[in-house]
């Protein structure tokens, strides 16, 4: 076991997050939430800059106070408020992990820079909002880290440079005893890139489910008054009320196409999931 969180609690002022998730080696693992839903603050936690009101957390089968300044060079990370100064640059910030870092291939990191048109003498402040994006990857991915920790790391870029940085993504996870912890925004990144997703709400995880599962056996029912009042919703998750009737998210999408023809079924989605589990009432 790569992480794991238990219980892992944290409270401001009306906000309680209340969060146990996992991420196995060779697994990428997906947290999703609308802002403000809890997902930095895990991150926060896990990487010991907000400290826990109770719970347990585990890195490399070891409890985060006992892990050591080693243990910590382990992970990579992104966080999307958090660079280095602006008024470096990237040679700078290679000199830096040289000293940092015992496992930093400061090589390697100069020629990926390079290889994505990074101008290793022009001030991080002057990057644009892809530079930046692709530098802080690269960055973490430079001293052989076991796990990383992506906040949002291509929120902001077209659609090429988030191809060029999910390819470095699975690239990495080619590489034998990684994983990622990965929250986004971009649905079509997190289904096309993760194993697993958590699902979010108001410091409370509210579902897990393999990526696989979702894309193939949940859908979103769409049905009318009458239709909702004669549906068997013994296989339904969420519901939420419509003009036209009613939505409901199910995990059994077979079961209703072979017993309901005349109701709209849809494919599920992380787009649909996001809104049924935040908008939607559980049953």
């Amino acid at each position: 076991m790569i992480l794991r969180l238990e219980h892992v609690q944290k409270t401001y002022g009306n906000f309680k997050l209340d969060c146990s998730l996992k991420v196995e080696e060779g697994c990428v693992t997906g947290l999703i939430g609308a802002n403000g839903a809890g997902k930095s603050t895990v991150f926060k936690t896990i990487l010991g800059l907000v400290k826990p009101d109770g719970g347990a957390i585990q890195i490399f089968g070891k409890e985060l106070p006992r892990c050591k300044p080693k243990d910590k060079e382990e992970i990579g990370v992104v966080l999307a408020d958090s660079t280095f100064s602006g008024v470096l640059d990237i040679r700078d910030v290679a000199a830096i992990m040289k000293a940092m870092y015992q496992k930093f291939g400061q090589k390697r990191f100069l020629e990926k820079c390079q290889a994505y048109q990074l101008p290793l003498e022009k001030p991080l402040k002057d990057f644009s909002t892809g530079m930046k994006a692709k530098f802080k990857l690269l960055l973490a991915m430079s001293y052989d880290a076991r796990l990383l920790i992506l906040d949002e790391p291509t929120v902001g870029l077209d659609s090429v440079t988030r191809g060029e940085l999910l390819d470095e993504m699975r690239g990495y996870m080619e590489q034998e005893g990684k994983a990622i912890l990965i929250s986004s925004h971009i649905s079509s990144d997190l289904e096309g890139l993760c194993d697993d997703l958590y699902v979010i709400q108001d410091g409370d995880i509210l579902l897990h489910e393999d990526t696989d599962v979702i894309l193939s056996d949940y859908a979103v029912l769409k049905a009318s008054e009458e239709q909702y009042q004669n549906l068997d919703k013994s296989h339904v998750i969420y519901q939420a009320r419509r003009p036209f009737g009613y939505e409901l998210l199910t995990k059994q999408r077979q079961f209703y196409q072979e017993n309901y023809p005349g109701i709209i079924i849809e494919r599920g989605n992380i787009d649909d999931l996001m809104f049924m589990v935040s908008k939607g009432e559980r049953i």
